[in-house]
């Protein structure tokens, strides 16, 4: 029943919603009354493009600080005489970010309103990006890194809540959207930032700061947005503080949420579900990071060249444009979702196995298998939707898995450069990664059982 009036709320909801920053109103609405609520007003088709332009803006902001860096790594290195353990210290700056700051994103919101937040992170994002090639030594590249990676963080975790709070009855397509920019932004970076460096003259600093140009031009379209302010969310209502934070699943969710959220938050720790869900997110986030930080050097140390590392490293990220939006569909049909993570494992594997023993020889084949295998994330964000019954189960998990899972990922990123370092090659880190491989597989087996976190924690 909860679902049918889910759905049936999803047809009949007007697609002008409210403004950012209102709370829009959903539910049965008895015949000639008015859809939206007293304070609320529809939205114009200029407001409406604009939020759009902002979204994909955004989106397309949220990782080209990582990968930008990843195609320059050895010229940084050599330019600031950073070791590889520091190296790697820098490449597990991302996921430590994103769990120290993404969790202050909802915090943020509730004061300032989610448009201002993101405003704020892209001008954050901006100014990393321009000090940290220019601020003169490794201490100063950090924190300059830190700082753009705190805007990527608050923006990560708000813009798929601006997804699924201000188009409620579009989240498959405006998460595909974003997805889809997110994962073109993510490539972009890594095949152009070589010869866009080349085309400045060679070096790295340019080429990595004029990825500022793409931050400033995401702040514009979230100006007009600044002002408005959060209006208090009903319980359970479509994006309330932390609502399913986009991912797939929760529209389903929303329905039951509202005769839900008022009772006590679950024992999320007593789930397994739970715990094998924020490993799986750990250890795919740990291998994603280990790929958008070191996977070019490691093309370009078998003897690929600078600016074909480059490609090879979009190719990986760009696979995630198409898939991001096949694989949750195929997800979603099934009752158990092992089978997808033994496929995703074993391409890993064998891109793992291929970069080890003809890293260059078949490098545009490892890059593909690798990419393929890198689409665990669309489905671990498809897992928390189906593995929770609530609005409030989806957010309550989301948070769990995702801030746990990103501080399992810290260290893995520092150990591959520790690795590298003391080993002199590339032979120790590549057994890593497909050591860790084999855990994801059994924990993303284990989590995409047929079973829900509200099950388990009522026990």
């Amino acid at each position: 029943m909860a679902s049918d009036e889910t759905r049936t709320e999803t047809r009949t909801e007007p697609r002008s919603s409210t403004p950012l920053g209102e709370s829009p109103t959903r539910g049965p609405q008895a015949p000639g009354e008015t859809p939206e609520a007293p304070g609320t007003r529809p939205w114009t088709t200029w407001t409406t493009r604009l939020l759009l332009l902002g979204i994909v803006l955004a989106a397309l902001n949220l990782r080209p600080a990582i990968t930008s860096l990843g195609a320059l790594l050895e010229e940084v290195r050599d330019g600031l005489g950073m070791s590889g353990s520091v190296a790697g210290l820098l490449t597990s700056v991302p996921p430590l970010c994103f769990a120290v700051f993404g969790v202050t994103a909802p915090r943020l919101a509730r004061r300032f309103g989610p448009g201002a937040v993101v405003c704020a992170g892209m001008v954050a994002i901006t100014a990393g990006l321009l000090i940290r090639p220019y601020a003169g030594g490794t201490a100063g590249f950090l924190a300059g890194t830190a700082l753009a990676l705190m805007g990527i963080a608050v923006s990560n975790v708000l813009m798929p809540v601006i997804v699924k709070r201000f188009f409620p009855d579009r989240v498959g397509s405006m998460t595909g959207l974003y997805s889809m920019a997110l994962a073109f932004g993510t490539s972009i970076a890594a095949a152009a930032t070589v010869p866009v460096t080349s085309a400045l003259g060679g070096d790295w600093q340019p080429g990595l700061a004029v990825w500022a140009v793409l931050g400033a031009a995401a702040v514009l379209p979230w100006l007009p947005f600044v002002r408005q302010r959060t209006a208090p969310t009903a319980p359970g209502a479509p994006g309330a503080a932390g609502q399913g934070a986009g991912e797939p699943g929760a529209a389903r969710a929303d329905g039951p949420a509202r005769q839900s959220a008022e009772q006590p938050p679950l024992r999320i720790t007593r789930s397994r579900t739970a715990w094998a869900l924020a490993v799986f997110f750990g250890l795919q986030a740990t291998a994603a990071y280990i790929t958008m930080g070191w996977m070019a050097q490691i093309f370009r140390d078998a003897g690929v060249s600078a600016g074909t590392a480059g490609l090879l490293l979009a190719v990986i990220m760009m696979m995630g444009v198409p898939l991001a939006f096949v694989i949750p569909r195929v997800a979603t049909r099934l009752p158990q979702q092992g089978p997808i993570v033994v496929v995703l494992g074993v391409c890993g594997l064998a891109g793992y196995a291929g970069l080890y023993f003809a890293p260059a020889g078949g490098a545009w084949i490892w890059a593909l298998l690798l990419g393929i295998s890198n689409c665990a994330f669309p489905l671990a964000l498809t897992m928390v939707g189906m593995r929770a019954r609530t609005g409030a189960g989806v957010a309550q998990l989301s948070a769990f898995a995702q801030s746990t899972g990103y501080l399992i990922s810290i260290p893995g990123p520092l150990l591959v450069g520790v690795l590298y370092q003391h080993s002199g090659g590339w032979g120790l880190p590549i057994a890593l990664m497909s050591a860790l491989m084999v855990p994801q597989i059994v924990v993303g087996v284990l989590a995409g059982r047929n079973r829900t976190v509200e099950e388990e924690a009522a026990r």
